[in-house]
């Protein structure tokens, strides 16, 4: 299958990558020429603009850091109305109502959107253990299904509507945003009273406290300080706001999701949005005194 892949980003990148693992013909587009580099010693093809990938590619995948991006690089850029594109499948996080916004930009010019955000970190892109939540027509997810899985095993229909998804996706990000500062706070609690890091995460994760944070991002990015998880505050901070916000939309309280925003909010205020989100450990140490 000839497939155009918009954003090659940190996610992007191996998630192209498996796609030229499975055999595809896939053409790629990036304002970033270091981005495109690994895909194109791989044989990717280069198109030279995001219309350029609708005009030679049926279906384009996007994956993209923001809705203003997202909403310049496909909307604004006439891309929807390629030669080629019939389908266009999006694995970016932007939550319902924006979703509604693509959807209709999708269907003036009728092309099928399918939304397919993921989950699972820039490890599990490199891995192909990516878990991928996938809502629209079922005709065109069924098609779709064999590259999805190229991505990682687990695949979950939501529905038949774009937009599920993006609720799917948003509940699971907005509890990893919670389980991350609870995580942080109760590590520097333990570090603060005497009790090494490596003993309490091995308490954690054969316990009832074992969480994401716990068994992945604190082994991998927060006991050795290298900080580098892969995503920023900036990323997270999207995301945990459109979860609130799809909450509220639908009458549900949000309280402790509020409490990790303000954690997190702190964080950007503190000139951290283009930081590591690992790095959030370091905004309860340096309450705690410990830094």
């Amino acid at each position: 299958m000839r497939i155009g892949y918009l954003g090659v980003g940190n996610m992007g990148q191996p998630m192209a990558g498996k796609l030229l693992d499975g055999g595809h013909e896939v053409w790629v587009f990036d304002v970033r020429e270091e981005a495109l580099k690994p895909l194109l010693e791989r044989q990717a093809r280069r198109a030279d603009s995001p219309q350029a990938l609708a005009d030679a590619c049926e279906t384009v995948i996007v994956s993209l850091p923001t809705l203003a991006v997202f909403r310049k690089a496909v909307i604004g850029s006439g891309m929807l109305s390629g030669k080629a594109i019939k389908t266009l499948v999006n694995t970016c996080t932007v939550g319902g109502a924006f979703s509604r916004e693509i959807e209709a930009a999708c269907s003036a010019d009728g092309v099928v959107l399918i939304d397919a955000p993921i989950s699972g970190g820039v490890g599990g892109a490199k891995a192909g253990t990516l878990t991928t939540m996938v809502a629209g027509d079922r005709a065109t997810v069924e098609k779709l299904q064999p590259l999805f899985r190229l991505w990682g095993p687990t695949v979950v229909t939501a529905g038949d509507k774009p937009g599920a998804a993006q609720i799917m996706k948003l509940t699971n990000n907005v509890l990893f945003a919670v389980s991350l500062v609870a995580t942080s706070e109760a590590m520097t609690l333990a570090s603060k009273g005497g009790i090494s890091p490596e003993s309490m995460l091995h308490v954690l994760n054969n316990s009832t406290g074992r969480n994401f944070s716990t068994m992945a991002l604190f082994p991998q990015a927060v006991i050795p300080r290298t900080f580098e998880f892969g995503a920023t505050f900036e990323i997270l901070m999207k995301d945990v706001d459109l979860a609130i916000e799809q909450g509220e939309d639908l009458g549900v309280p949000m309280w402790v999701c509020q409490a990790a925003r303000l954690v997190l909010k702190h964080g950007v205020f503190q000139g951290r949005a283009q930081q590591d989100l690992s790095r959030t450990i370091e905004i309860i140490e340096d309450g705690a005194r410990l830094r």
